[in-house]
């Protein structure tokens, strides 16, 4: 198969083409077999030089909540009054584990995307002082 691992833009170019190449292989041949070493070690490469931050927790949730039509009074069995729900959805308020646990469950998001800390500069108010 003559692959090596991707260490260099060059490379990484020259894997990117020969993916491209060979999105039509068939599982189980050779050329589909190269397809998934390339793209593991593309996906590598990718994960190693180009991280990308999680979005903020908000914005997962604003997002869910517009796929799935819903208003702010529908995050309160979730989160708990409706003046709750305001004070997370504009940022005053941090989510608790008990909260991340229920829109895990009730919205179908994924915990790590609603654990990310905000930002130093942030004006959540936590066990009574503004961060």
């Amino acid at each position: 198969m003559n692959i090596k691992p991707i260490r260099t833009e060059d490379y990484y170019q020259a894997a990117l083409d020969e993916v491209e190449s060979l999105m039509s292989a068939a599982s189980g041949t050779l050329e589909g077999d190269r397809l998934d070493v390339l793209a593991t070690l593309l996906a590598a490469y990718e994960a190693r030089n180009f991280p990308t931050e999680m979005p903020d927790p908000i914005d997962v949730i604003k997002f869910s909540m517009d796929q799935k039509g819903l208003a702010p009074k529908d995050l309160v069995p979730m989160i708990g009054r409706l003046s709750r729900v305001h004070e997370i959805l504009n940022g005053t308020r941090a989510l608790s584990l008990p909260m991340i646990r229920r829109l895990h469950e009730g919205l179908g998001i994924p915990a790590e995307m609603l654990i990310k800390r905000p930002p130093a500069h942030s004006n959540v108010i936590k066990a009574g002082l503004t961060v």
